[in-house]
């Protein structure tokens, strides 16, 4: 029997990279994963094939869209177990005096907001025994200039997980955060100059950029039963980049 065998499992931003990955192998383990995407519709399409799993569309930072993921989670699948907060949007790279009101919105709304939104709605409606799982960034250690309302967000989702952690954990439901270092991905490579890419591995203990899997590797375990004694960390899954 598969490790998640029985499971139901919600992911946001499932559609492409570290997520796409993560809905793979939660699937690949057993698990019936629901996945929203925003903009990727044949991605998306093509990832529901290959794995079995629901996808649907909404815009994060649409409060009705969350609901309305919210409802088909619940009605899709067989129970809520897993929850999977990947999805994010690393615009509005800017200095902070260039940052306007509607660049601080939207960046939280889909970063911080839905993240808390998430985490409110599982910690009524999962079983005993849950996981709740937050995927954040080294930035938040690592920060960079232009990136103040990226590493603000991931920062707010990194400290929900932790009170989160406290308060569900009578009910065996654990919370924690992965942050991802530099992983190949169109968000990374849409981020940052090649010679910037190709400079990184020479700063990362395992010498190469990361995969999308060996991310979901990490989320999986936390996800699984051998995650159970596991609450309220932040696991830098960065292949040792900056120690």
């Amino acid at each position: 029997m598969s490790v998640l065998s029985g499971k139901g499992a919600l992911v946001t931003g499932g559609s492409r990279g570290i997520g796409r990955a993560i809905v793979e192998r939660l699937t690949g383990d057993g698990a019936e994963v629901i996945f929203c995407y925003q903009h990727s519709s044949e991605a998306a399409a093509q990832v529901a094939k290959e794995t079995g799993a629901h996808a649907v569309q909404v815009d994060l930072a649409d409060r009705r869209d969350l609901e309305r993921l919210f409802a088909e989670a619940e009605a899709r699948l067989p129970g809520v177990d897993i929850l999977v907060n990947n999805a994010a949007t690393a615009e509005a790279q800017k200095p902070i005096t260039d940052l306007t009101d509607e660049d601080y919105e939207r960046v939280f709304a889909v970063n911080a907001r839905s993240v808390f939104l998430a985490i409110q709605w599982a910690a009524r409606v999962m079983r005993d025994g849950g996981r709740i799982i937050n995927v954040s960034s080294l930035n938040t250690q690592v920060p960079a200039p232009t990136l103040a309302l990226y590493c603000g967000s991931k920062g707010a989702m990194e400290q929900f997980a932790k009170v989160a952690s406290r308060e569900l954990g009578e009910r065996g439901i654990t919370v924690n955060v992965v942050s991802s270092g530099a992983t190949d991905t169109d968000m990374l490579r849409g981020a940052n100059p090649p010679e910037a890419l190709e400079q990184t591995p020479a700063y990362t203990a395992l010498r190469r950029l990361g995969r999308p899997d060996d991310i979901a590797a990490v989320v999986a375990f936390l996800a699984g039963p051998d995650g159970r004694w596991v609450t309220g960390q932040n696991v830098a899954a960065t292949g040792g980049l900056f120690i």
